[in-house]
């Protein structure tokens, strides 16, 4: 798929609004990209993943894994296809939110992961944050991580910055602005910040504002 057939699925769903955001970063944009939308979509859901399973194909992928909870599907579309693909069965594993702001690969998927090679799959990435503690406890539980493939990399994220996986593929780059709670623009006019997606909800709960708006598409 093009970067313009992957922008289309993206804009098909509905995934794109304007207003004012909060990223999981805590950065504040006039413009968002709501990956949940595309989730209830099953075939374009998988017409992406499959995408990630041609791009991996003959990387000798055993298993992939994706970041709780909605990288989760993505793990599963992708392995699904690539089992397709190679005529081998290649497994599904996620890695749960540690409840301090990390990951943590349990369940019997460390068991999993270990000594296979393995293709860790996210929807949407700003910083690398993520994607990065993501690869971090895989390998800590013995995977080799031979590649990343994000859905859509909206902050020029490289591989130095998600722990330098032999390879880091996205399927479509936009460069979204940014910026840091006291040089939002937004804030200083009183734009209410979107509560509907993103983290707008904790931000306002956080910054005692009180300031919120729903809709904002």
């Amino acid at each position: 798929m093009t970067e313009d057939e992957v922008l289309e699925v993206l804009q098909k769903v509905g995934a794109f609004h304007a207003g004012h955001f909060v990223f999981t970063s805590w950065r504040h944009s006039d413009t968002y990209v709501n990956k949940d939308a595309l989730y209830p979509y099953t075939h374009d859901t998988s017409k992406l993943c499959r995408e990630f399973a041609e791009r991996f194909k003959d990387s000798g992928v055993q298993v992939v894994i994706g970041p709780a909870v909605a990288a989760a599907i993505l793990s599963q579309w992708t392995a699904y296809h690539l089992t397709d693909i190679l005529g081998k069965e290649v497994f599904a594993a996620y890695a749960d939110k540690d409840g301090q702001g990390g990951f943590i690969v349990r369940r019997g998927y460390d068991k999993v992961v270990a000594g296979k090679k393995v293709l860790v799959v996210e929807d949407l990435t700003t910083t690398g944050g993520s994607i990065k503690k993501v690869v971090d406890v895989a390998r800590f539980a013995g995977a080799d991580v031979i590649g990343v493939g994000v859905l859509c990399n909206r902050g020029g994220v490289t591989s130095h910055m998600i722990g330098n996986p032999p390879r880091f593929e996205s399927l479509v780059k936009i460069e979204l602005d940014s910026w840091d709670e006291a040089d939002c623009d937004l804030c200083k006019t009183g734009i209410p910040v979107n509560i509907d997606v993103g983290h707008g909800r904790e931000f306002v709960a956080k910054s005692g504002k009180g300031k919120s708006a729903s809709g904002g598409k």
